[in-house]
C-alpha cells in the first residue's frame, strides 16, 4: 500500500535528497500529511521532488512548494516508448505558470499529419514525437508497432499518443492524450485541463474527467469526483469555481460523486473505469 508516513519517515531517516512520485495521486496525500503534521518530519536534506507518469496539477504543485519552501519540483515528460523527453522545473524562486509547458531535448518534435515538424509559434496542434534512439517495436504486436513507431523521410519516430503544440520559445505545450480527448459541440476538450481545474477546489480530493454520450453535444464533459471527507459541494458550486480557470465550453456539464477514484497501482487515471462508473451513475445505456 501507499504509506505516506513510511515514505516521509524514510526521507528523514536516510536524509533523502530526491523523491520520485507519480503526479497528484501521490502528491496530494503527501501534501495532506505535511499540512496535518507540520513539525513531524525534518526534510531539510530533501532538494528535489521529481514527478512523472501522470499529471501534477498546478494547485497540488503549489501546495507542495508552500509546505516545502526552498525545494524544487521537476515535472517530467516521457513515456515507456520514448524515455525522458523533457521537463518543467518549479520552485527555487522561478516563476510558475499554470500551463503544462516543457523544455524538451533535441530529438523531440511535434509532427503534423504528414509527419513533418510543426513550426514554433504556429499554433498548429500535432503529435508529440521523439526521434533518435527509437525502439524497434512492441513484442509480438506488429499492428500496434506500426501505429506507434513510424518513419518519414528516412527518420524513425516514436509517437506515444500525446497531442501538443510548439510555443514561440520552442517549449512544448502539452495538451493531452488524443485517445482520452472529448468532442463536445465540435470542440476538442482534454480531460487533464479540466481535472486540474477541479482539483484546485479545496473540497475536491481527486477527479477524473470523461465524455459520455449526449444527444445535443455529442459528448458531455462529465466529472467523476472524490470529495474530501465530510465535504459535498454542489454541482453549481464546483462549476462556478472552475469557470474562473477554464473556458466555459470546457466546464463539466455533469458531476458524479464517488467514494474513491480508481487508479492504477502506479497512480495513473483509469479512464475506462471512470467512464463506466459515470454511465452507470447517470443511467446511460
Amino acid at each position: 500500500a501507499f504509506d505516506v508516513a513510511a515514505i516521509l519517515d524514510a526521507c528523514q531517516k536516510e536524509s533523502v535528497i530526491a523523491l520520485t512520485i507519480v503526479g497528484d495521486a501521490m502528491a496530494t496525500p503527501i501534501a495532506d500529511a505535511l499540512q496535518a503534521n507540520p513539525d513531524r518530519w525534518d526534510l531539510s536534506g530533501l532538494f528535489v521532488i521529481a514527478s512523472g507518469g501522470a499529471v501534477l496539477s498546478p494547485a497540488v504543485k503549489a501546495r507542495l512548494l508552500e509546505l516545502l519552501p526552498g525545494k524544487m519540483i521537476v515535472d517530467g515528460l516521457g513515456s515507456s516508448e520514448t524515455g525522458i523527453m523533457g521537463n518543467k522545473t518549479s520552485g527555487m524562486g522561478e516563476e510558475e505558470g499554470t500551463e503544462p509547458r516543457f523544455t524538451v531535448g533535441e530529438h523531440v518534435q511535434v509532427l503534423d499529419e504528414d509527419l513533418q515538424p510543426i513550426a514554433a509559434g504556429s499554433g498548429v496542434v500535432g503529435k508529440l514525437a521523439r526521434g533518435g534512439h527509437v525502439p524497434l517495436g512492441y513484442y509480438n504486436a506488429p499492428e500496434k508497432s506500426a501505429e506507434t513507431f513510424v518513419e518519414a523521410d528516412g527518420k524513425r519516430w516514436s509517437l506515444p499518443g500525446d497531442l501538443a503544440t510548439v510555443e514561440a520559445d520552442n517549449t512544448i505545450l502539452l495538451l493531452g492524450r488524443g485517445s482520452t480527448s472529448i468532442n463536445s459541440g465540435g470542440e476538442k476538450i482534454f480531460p487533464e485541463e479540466v481535472e486540474s481545474a477541479l482539483k484546485a477546489h479545496p473540497q475536491v480530493y481527486d477527479a477524473v474527467v470523461v465524455g459520455v454520450p449526449d444527444e445535443r453535444w455529442g459528448q458531455a464533459v462529465t466529472a467523476v469526483c472524490q470529495f474530501r471527507e465530510g465535504q459535498a459541494p454542489s454541482y453549481d458550486e464546483v462549476k462556478d469555481f472552475c469557470r474562473a480557470r477554464i473556458a466555459s465550453y470546457k466546464l463539466p456539464r455533469q458531476l458524479v460523486n464517488c467514494d474513491r477514484i480508481k487508479r492504477s497501482p502506479a497512480g495513473k487515471a483509469d479512464y475506462p473505469w471512470a467512464k463506466a462508473f459515470a454511465l452507470e451513475a447517470l443511467g446511460i445505456q
